[in-house]
Formats: structure tokens, sequence, C-alpha cells
């Protein structure tokens, strides 16, 4: 899988959920990646923040992985913004980076992850996304990838702060890598 179009991309979803379990999903899909968690609310996590690294500067572990896998740390209380440098830094060195965004302002990529409620919960964006498809879920409104449905004890599993399981799921997830986001 290459990942020559992007090396850091941000993730974003209105949906509690979807914000929880897309970042951990693209982030798998990638092999070997960190997670920063700049909502500072994933469970799992290294006991240093991002704030930690920007204070007392990385220490020689945190700027590489040493194993494969996914890496998870929370921005602990740095803002956004301030969090650039010090995630460009990391970038170097990672094979991948992902940036779970809640708030508006990140300046990289960012993919947007909308659920495909039914009805008038459905989404009525035209923008390019990833789409997360439900038993009873209705058509995109906009382009990009639809992931097939997520078993209950799958996004449990994630929102406890687990990974997913290889799977269809995690497959559609790596296209993201190579898709052009804004």
């Amino acid at each position: 899988m290459g990942r020559e179009r992007f090396r850091v991309l941000g993730v974003r979803s209105s949906d509690p959920v979807m914000s929880v379990v897309g970042p951990m999903g693209l982030a798998t899909a990638a092999g070997t990646a960190l997670l920063v968690d700049l909502a500072d609310q994933l469970g799992a996590g290294s006991v240093r923040t991002l704030a930690d690294l920007a204070a007392q500067g990385p220490r020689l572990d945190e700027l590489s992985p040493g194993r494969t896998g996914v890496a998870v740390i929370r921005a602990g209380r740095l803002e956004a913004a301030d969090s650039i440098i010090l995630i460009e830094q990391l970038a170097k060195r990672w094979p991948a980076v992902v940036v779970r965004v809640v708030e508006p302002g990140w300046p990289g990529p960012v993919v947007p992850v909308h659920p495909l409620y039914p009805g008038w919960l459905s989404p009525t964006t035209v923008e390019p996304a990833v789409w997360q498809s439900f038993p009873w879920s209705t058509r995109p409104p906009g382009p990009g990838p639809v992931l097939p449905r997520l078993r209950s004890s799958e996004v449990r599993r994630m929102v406890k702060g687990g990974l997913p399981t290889r799977g269809r799921w995690l497959k559609t997830w790596e296209r993201v890598w190579e898709m052009p986001w804004a």
C-alpha cells in the first residue's frame, strides 16, 4: 500500500461514534501509524501527551515507531494550532499520522466521515467523504467510499479504545490513503 499522496490525514465527524471509530479505522488500515487525538478523549494512549512533548521535547523512542501497529497520543492542554509543528516533526519519521479533528482549524487534509442514517437523519452534504453504512442505509449523497456495516461488538471495542479487526471494513479504509483530500 503506497501513501505517496499523504502521510498526515485528519479525520472528523459530527457523529460522536464515528469521530472515534473513523480515526481508528484509518490508522489501523495504514499498518503502522501514530494516532493523534486532538479531542483528548480516546481511552487508549500513552501517558505523555503532545503538550508534554512540546514542553519537554520528544524522547528518541517517541520520534518513530518501535513496532508495527497503532500508537495513540493525546493532545493534552495544547491547542490544535500549537500542535501542528510538533505533528509535522513526528510525521517525518512515522509512516502515517492520523489526526482526530473535532474543531475547525486543522490546516491539513481532512477526511470527513458521515453515517448513512435513513430519513430525516440522512446526510445532505455532497462533499467527498467516507460513508458508514447501516442495515437501513440510503445511498450516499456525495462521492467517496462506502464502508461496510460494522458489527456492534467491533464498535464497542473501538469506543473502549481497542483497534478494529481485519476485514472488509479495514480494506475500504486502506483506499482512503490514496484518495485526494482537501
